[in-house]
């Protein structure tokens, strides 16, 4: 990965947003030392919009999760659902979208912190609450982004990444990186002092309101305290005891979620993607369809559209039912079920966290013996409430659904069965945030999913791990092959440190 220096420019649309290129020249690398001329905020909600974007589309050659939770299946263009990288694709734009346009630019929002001038009309005490809180917040959209990284590929630069310097980062050890990510979080929620009125720091996704940036916070001490589960039970318990006792997402009003705005080009790039094109690439999958039609579960209505072999009736589609394309293929995009028309609005928001993901995530540390404040039980049906009230379910609805055998939490059974029920509705409410359930679904390796029609680099499963970028191998060689040694080769089905089972 060459870390060149990131020309930066300010431009105006619904919010303070910049755009990004790469300048070759030796003489321009020298520049890092000078002073940003920009805000930090402009810096932070390029960031912003950058991360949400990036994690949101469905793009074949930006981020397929979907295809690897057999959410999605491809029309013309089926490649990629083989899980085929060999042309490019999520490897390259995933690294450089994160690295460059959101952890680039992040650094670059702390330089500009450290360069801002006190007004005259703060106090000195005042303006250091301030600084101190905008560089915890930057800081935490840093340490969400790295743990991305790490669950996408694995060991990656971190230590040396954002250095200008240094333009060959090495590699480093994926637990070495998480356990620091933990620290940085934790040094994050002493900083912020929520005494520093709303309004200090114009950031887009949570205004710089401190109360939110601490949920924030202790939702992604969560996140990454229950990776570590199977791994480092200790630290694991730790980590999402103290967490919980912080305050976490819980419930839909806490929800933090990115909202994207109906003008071009800062709508959600699913829609720009599915929408916008004006091409027909994708239809929903098989397994997930089937699943959701035999537990008639409400959120089928919203998650997909275009039902197959009703009769219209005065303008109305009547009877017929919801159709999946099959995972690998070329599927006929008329003779399938779409999107649906929720999921594909210009300004439908892209969730970094949602009460629904935490409560599942106090599920199963609940039912592994950790101490939450309450039971599994409890938080596996708040978990799918969340979600039903995301999509705007009625809750009537909701009571009907979690009666159903196939969803009702066992009271009896074996650990693993009751993890395995948890599992399935995680893989269920999380249909909208394909990396987020691909994420649990290597920890907890239920519901089973197939690769049919897999390149044979897959070794006939799903992916469990992306491969790092070409252009590594022939820019980062040296250190690139020292990482490719330690995960135990540059596969797709290398598994992560934490994915033990």
């Amino acid at each position: 990965m060459i870390m060149k220096k990131i020309i930066l420019f300010i431009t105006t649309a619904s919010m303070l947003l910049i755009t990004g290129c790469v300048n070759d020249s030796e003489a321009f690398n020298d520049e890092h030392k000078k002073p940003y001329e920009a805000p930090p905020q402009a810096y932070v909600n390029y960031a912003e919009v950058k991360l949400a974007s990036q994690m949101a589309s469905p793009l074949r050659s930006a981020n397929i999760c979907r295809y690897f939770q057999h959410y999605y299946a491809a029309t013309t263009y089926y490649e990629e659902s083989r899980f085929n990288f060999s042309g490019g694709g999520m490897p390259e734009t995933h690294w450089d979208a994160l690295y460059k346009n959101v952890l680039g630019n992040l650094e670059a929002a702390k330089k500009a912190v450290d360069n801002e001038v006190k007004p005259v009309t703060v106090s000195p005490g005042d303006w250091t609450i301030r600084q101190t809180n905008k560089l915890a917040i930057i800081d935490l959209l840093q340490v969400y982004t790295f743990q991305i990284l790490v669950d996408t590929y694995g060991n990656v630069p971190y230590f040396e990444a954002l250095n200008p310097d240094l333009v060959l980062p090495k590699y480093d050890d994926a637990y070495t990186i998480y356990k620091d990510l933990l620290s940085r979080v934790d040094e994050d929620l002493k900083m912020l002092d929520t005494s520093q009125k709303d309004g200090f720091f114009g950031e887009y996704l949570l205004e710089g309101k401190v109360e939110k940036w601490k949920l924030f916070a202790n939702s992604l001490k969560l996140k990454i305290g229950i990776n570590l589960t199977d791994v480092d039970p200790a630290l694991a318990k730790l980590t999402i005891e103290e967490a919980y006792k912080g305050g976490v997402v819980l419930k839909s009003s806490d929800n933090i979620a990115f909202k994207f705005v109906t003008t071009a080009p800062h709508y959600n790039s699913i829609y720009a993607a599915i929408v916008g094109s004006g091409r027909n690439d994708y239809v929903v999958e098989k397994t997930i369809v089937d699943k959701l039609k035999a537990l008639d579960d409400p959120r089928k209505d919203v998650y997909f559209q275009n039902k197959i072999g009703g009769v219209e009736i005065g303008g109305v589609l009547v009877g017929g039912e919801y159709v999946g394309g099959v995972l690998g293929i070329g599927n006929d995009y008329p003779s399938c079920s779409h999107v649906g028309k929720a999921l594909i609005q210009k300004e439908t928001p892209h969730y970094l966290f949602d009460s629904s993901e935490i409560n599942f995530y106090l599920a199963e540390a609940a039912e592994k013996g950790y101490s939450v404040g309450n039971t599994s039980e409890y938080y596996y049906e708040t978990a799918i409430k969340g979600s039903f009230e995301q999509w705007n379910i009625p809750a009537a609805q909701v009571t009907t659904y979690l009666a159903h055998p196939d969803v009702k939490y066992p009271t009896t059974g074996s650990k693993q069965e009751k993890i395995n029920k948890i599992a399935e509705q995680v893989w269920i409410a999380m249909f909208n945030r394909g990396f987020e359930s691909w994420t649990t679904w290597r920890r907890l390796d239920y519901p089973v999913l197939t690769a049919p029609n897999a390149v044979t680099a897959a070794e006939g499963k799903v992916p469990v791990r992306v491969t790092y970028p070409v252009p590594e191998q022939t820019l980062n060689g040296a250190n690139w092959t020292e990482a490719v040694a330690a995960i135990g080769g540059d596969k797709l089905s290398t598994k992560l440190f934490w994915d033990k089972n």
